[in-house]
């Protein structure tokens, strides 16, 4: 059997920007899961505080006070699916001009996880 892959994601959002990046990601959601997704969730950082003992995701994400912190994830049936359904969705139309403008791509974190622990 085949494990799960997960492409997660963690980038600030200009506070005033939130609603033109929650359409956004809504359209971009949907598509990902035409092509092949099995979940798509943008969630807001809502409960941040700072814990001695741990980085926050604000620091993580490098925020601003003028800024929210969006964590994110898009769940695949397996790796090569995800490449698939990646390779689609860059080539989607309705995505082409999506980052434009509502957050800076070159802060934003990304990256490709094998399943650990599914409980």
């Amino acid at each position: 059997m085949q494990e799960q892959y997960v492409d997660g994601f963690l980038l600030a959002i200009p506070k005033d920007k939130l609603d033109t990046y929650q359409a956004m990601a809504s359209t971009a959601g949907a598509v990902w899961k035409e092509h092949g997704a099995l979940d798509y969730r943008e969630c807001v950082g809502d409960e941040l505080h700072a814990d001695p003992n741990c980085a926050s995701f604000a620091q993580a994400a490098g925020a601003g006070e003028d800024e929210v912190v969006v964590f994110a994830w898009i769940l695949y049936p397996s790796k090569a699916d995800r490449d698939r359904t990646n390779a689609a969705v860059m080539a989607d139309p309705r995505l082409a001009h999506c980052e434009e403008g509502v957050f800076d791509m070159k802060r934003m974190a990304w990256g490709g996880f094998r399943t650990l622990v599914a409980a």
